[in-house]
Order: structure tokens, then sequence, then C-alpha cells
């Protein structure tokens, strides 16, 4: 079997992200205001400085504006919500992205249900996921939902197909599944108390690969020409997949970096344009 194509993320983003900002261009010039992300960030993790950072830049290149609110280490849950509702109800802000991870004394649920669901363009909301299972209209989760559209841009349908997401974090495995689903695909989920997850795995037409675990799914745990999805990162710019023995036995695979990183951005770009032309329509 030759060796596996790659689904190139990085030129879809770009795609994704000049329509986008021919969009935002539209907008601005029709109501006089840019769509605007608000970005805020506990402590100062320096991958999470990093990532912030990047999405500011992406911000820019696509005509839309960002806010930075950095708060310190020791924000409290109570503040972290009263911040996000303040950024909630300011009609200059359509967008609102909270960086996690934010420490371990912070609720993370209750922060992330302090945003505005017309306002969660991140999708990380109850709401969101909730119109996300129903196929309503909403935001996905960005990760998960930039995976769909790569699978799209390489002709893969997941109707009828077995596909196994291995992960269950609620805004990056469960969501994955459930968009996989819509699609008519057969789903399983994995996780770290799976037993036998390299037989689960063996069944699978569409690998999800989503646990955070460096190298986990090898190239011996597919089944011949899978189309297998890396969305893991993890130090030395290592996937979750062993892509030297998974790229001679996959139909397809996602690099890291430059497979689904990208992807995710551009998704939050897109949305934020979207709730922007929603709000500004209002």
């Amino acid at each position: 079997m030759s060796q596996a194509r790659l689904m190139d993320g990085t030129a879809l983003a770009a795609r994704i992200v000049e329509e986008t900002a021919k969009r935002a261009a539209v907008l601005t010039g029709r109501t006089g205001t840019a769509p605007c992300l608000a970005t805020v960030l506990v402590g100062e993790d320096p991958a999470s400085v990093t990532y912030v950072k990047m999405k500011q830049n992406r911000c820019r290149r696509a005509g839309i504006t960002s806010r930075h609110v950095a708060l310190p280490a020791a924000t409290t849950t109570g503040d972290l919500v009263a911040t996000l509702r303040e950024l909630s109800a300011d009609p200059g802000v359509h967008g609102i992205l909270l960086q996690h991870p934010m420490g371990d004394h912070i609720d993370e649920r209750a922060a992330f249900e302090a945003i505005a669901p017309e306002k969660d363009v991140d999708g990380v909301t109850f709401a969101s996921f909730a119109t996300m299972s129903f196929g309503l209209p909403g935001f996905v989760s960005c990760t998960p939902g930039g995976i769909m559209r790569l699978l799209d841009e390489y002709g893969v349908d997941p109707a009828g197909k077995r596909a196994v997401v291995v992960g269950r974090s609620a805004i990056l495995g469960k969501p994955a599944g459930m968009l996989l689903l819509a699609r008519d695909a057969t789903v399983t989920y994995c996780h770290s108390r799976t037993r036998d997850l390299s037989a689960a795995v063996r069944e699978a037409d569409i690998v999800v690969a989503a646990v955070g675990r460096p190298r986990l799914i090898r190239g011996q745990d597919l089944k011949p020409g899978a189309v297998v999805v890396d969305a893991g990162y993890n130090a030395g710019n290592v996937g979750d997949v062993d892509f030297d023995s998974a790229v001679e036995r996959a139909s397809l695979i996602t690099p890291v970096p430059g497979g689904v990183g990208p992807m995710t951005i551009a998704t939050l770009l897109e949305q934020t344009v979207d709730a922007a032309e929603r709000q500004l329509a209002a």
C-alpha cells in the first residue's frame, strides 16, 4: 500500500481566513463596525500566551478587531465570571474566547457558562453543545468543526462509516463524535478506561485521536486505508498518532503541526464574523 496523502490544514485554513476577511470587510463597510473578538487569559502560562498572540495576529489579518483581557493567576471564579458577563453585555464585543487551562482553583464550567451563547464563538457552552447536537443554528466547537471541514475538503463522507473517537473531552472528543453522528457515521468513543483500544481502533474507517497522549495510536492499530485525524498536540510537535508508522497504513492523515491546528483558528475567526453579522443585523 502506498503512503497516505496528507490532509493539509494550513492551505485550507488560509482559504477560509481569506474568505472570512472578505466578509469582515463587507460587514465593516456596511455597518461602520468591525467584528470584535475578546480573548480572556488567566495567568501567564507560556503556551497559552503564545496561542492567544497567534489568534490576535490572525484576527488582524482577517479584519477582526481583538480585545485582550489579561487576568492574574490568582483570579477567582467569581471575578472571572463577572468579567465574562461584562464582555457578554458589551455590544462592541461580538465573540468571546476564554483560553484554557485556567488553573485548578477555577470552576471552568461556571466560567464557560458566563459567556452569552450568541458570543460563544469557541463553542464551549451547554447551549452551543445542544444546538450542535440537534443540528440547530449556533456555534460548533472549533476543533471538531475544523475537522469536519477537513474531511469535506478531502472528499471523506462519514455516512455509513465506522468512526472511532479516542478522547471524550467536552470541547473536542464529545462534540467531534456528535458531528460525525450527525453525518450518519457509526460512532464509538474510546478513552482511558477502554479495554483493548487497539481492537476498537482497528475497526475504524475514520479515526479521530484527541486524547493528549503522544504517539498513542500506532500504524499497526489501524485498519488499512483508514482516514486518520490527529487532533493531539504534545511536547516536541508530536501528535497522539505515531505518524511514521501510521502514514504507511492510512489513506489520509493529518500532519502535526499543520493539520488540525490551523483549522481550529480558522473556524474561530469564521464564527466570530458569523456572530458579528447576526448581532449587527439585529
